[in-house]
């Protein structure tokens, strides 16, 4: 037996197809209209890449009847793919074969329970829209940082599913550093109760830290306890074209210097998104009159907040690391200058990438990895689009592959596996991740197998194994099959 792989030898247990027979005798338990038929935009996913299969979608209202619905898959061997926003990138929350499963979606579970200003906490249900939360904190003057470009549309629970990033994780965190409790089905309908609104609870095992960014394959997430912040009284963004990619990371060191702990955000663009803006969404204005080939948009939010951002431009230009930048002076200003870089991923996506990476490397390395992944995919074909862009404050980038100019993705299908080994190498060689906020899904459960350290996946396997024996929880995501 391989030592690596310690529950290969266990005979898994063979899933069922959610039958009429079972549908029925669930539907019974249930209140009225709780299951209906998989409308079509629970079977897609915004990449256009893949398309699931359910026999229904269950949507219930509350814990009691998610714990209702997985403990009777449990006992059918049904498996249960959990849904939250849709707007996953890895496939997590789409199963194209196998069993056709239950999807378990938790849109009818939105309730903001309560606002603690005090405690500076919010409880909420797991279907709640992320922007609706961001703006219940608001209304308390209160901030709830995490922000994404599908903040409109994804669930807390699908962002807590996948330990979501976004662009201010460099001051506040993934979403596992923003939750103080969460509360839990597990596979057998097991309920775990843990909204504690406490920022010290050393009681045993975190099964909270376990749960977030296992993407449904331990349990269905259905409510949690946010930590919130003071809203920053000052703001100050700007847009700066850079003389190149490492003059980044100079700026980078030299605005943490000056502005320490009240840096938001550090994000990353190429010129090539600038272009995909123009081919795709040619209404939005870049505000720079002469981008780089390299820009950032810098977010600071605290006392002294534009002086500081003020003596950081200034100093930057004259050491030579930018060579146009845009302060913005209002509102208004800010919001342009953070929708170009939010509207990157839309222009992405109608472009159609040849290869998604949502990849990590430390911050130092960035500029290597660039030239050498660069170099790389270009030996394979040289007429590739690369567009890199992303969180450079914490060496997150999305590092896309894209083909010439009017020609689409599926002409160039047959380069994806040498384009795709070409960025894994680069990022083993930089002691990297192969991903950083999206999430493993189905798509990247290779990917965990072969780059991933045996002892770390043979443990998750344990885990699994003992959460949900029978594997019915989002089957064929995280986990590769045995």
């Amino acid at each position: 037996m391989d030592p690596c792989r310690p529950y290969a030898y266990l005979k898994v247990m063979t899933l069922t197809t959610a039958t009429p027979a079972f549908l029925e005798t669930l539907a019974s338990d249930l209140p009225p209209e709780t299951l209906t038929a998989p409308a079509p935009r629970y079977l897609e996913e915004p990449r256009g890449r893949y398309h699931g299969q359910a026999a229904v979608v269950a949507r219930p209202r509350n814990t009691a009847e998610v714990s209702r619905i997985l403990a009777a898959c449990n006992a059918a061997r049904v498996p249960v793919i959990p849904y939250g926003g849709g707007t996953g990138l890895v496939g997590g929350q789409i199963t194209e074969d196998g069993p056709i499963p239950l999807l378990l979606s938790l849109e009818r579970m939105s309730a903001i329970r309560v606002v603690d200003v005090v405690d500076n906490t919010m409880t909420v249900e797991a279907g709640a829209v992320l922007s609706d939360i961001q703006a219940a904190a608001a209304s308390e003057d209160r901030l709830f940082p995490l922000s994404l470009a599908s903040e409109g549309s994804c669930r807390i629970g699908g962002n807590l599913a996948t330990n979501a990033g976004g662009v201010n994780v460099l001051r506040y965190g993934n979403t596992r550093d923003l939750v103080l409790g969460v509360e839990a089905a597990l596979a057998d309908g097991t309920v775990i109760s843990g909204l504690k609104r406490l920022r010290k609870d050393n009681t045993g095992y975190d099964l909270r830290h376990l749960l977030i960014g296992s993407e449904g394959t331990l349990g269905v997430i259905t409510a949690a306890t946010l930590r919130l912040f003071p809203r920053p009284r000052e703001t100050a963004t700007a847009l700066v074209a850079l003389r190149d990619l490492p003059s980044a990371l100079a700026l980078l060191t030299r605005t943490q210097t000056a502005a320490g702990q009240i840096l938001s955000a550090f994000e990353l663009m190429n010129i090539a998104g600038f272009q995909f803006l123009g081919e795709q969404i040619p209404d939005l204005r870049i505000p720079l009159e002469t981008p780089g080939t390299w820009n950032v948009l810098i977010d600071l939010g605290g006392a002294g907040a534009q002086s500081a951002l003020e003596a950081v431009l200034e100093a930057a230009f004259e050491a030579g690391e930018i060579t146009d930048a845009v302060l913005v002076q209002n509102d208004t200003q800010r919001k342009a200058i953070w929708d170009v870089r939010e509207t990157i991923p839309e222009a992405n996506r109608l472009t159609g990438s040849v290869l998604s990476n949502d990849i990590s490397v430390p911050v130092s390395s960035v500029p290597a990895f660039v030239a050498e992944a660069d170099g790389a995919i270009h030996a394979i074909n040289p007429d590739l689009r690369i567009n890199a862009f992303g969180h450079l404050g914490d060496g997150n980038l999305h590092y896309n592959i894209f083909p010439p100019r009017g020609q689409n993705r599926e002409m160039f299908d047959h380069e994806r596996t040498a384009v795709r080994d070409a960025v894994n190498t680069a990022i083993m060689r930089h002691e990297g991740s192969f991903s950083a906020e999206h999430g493993l899904g189905r798509l990247k459960t290779k990917d965990l197998e072969s780059m991933e350290d045996p002892g770390k996946v043979a443990a998750m396997r344990a885990i699994k194994m003992a959460l949900d024996p029978h594997g019915i929880m989002n089957p064929g995501a995280v986990l590769p099959p045995l």
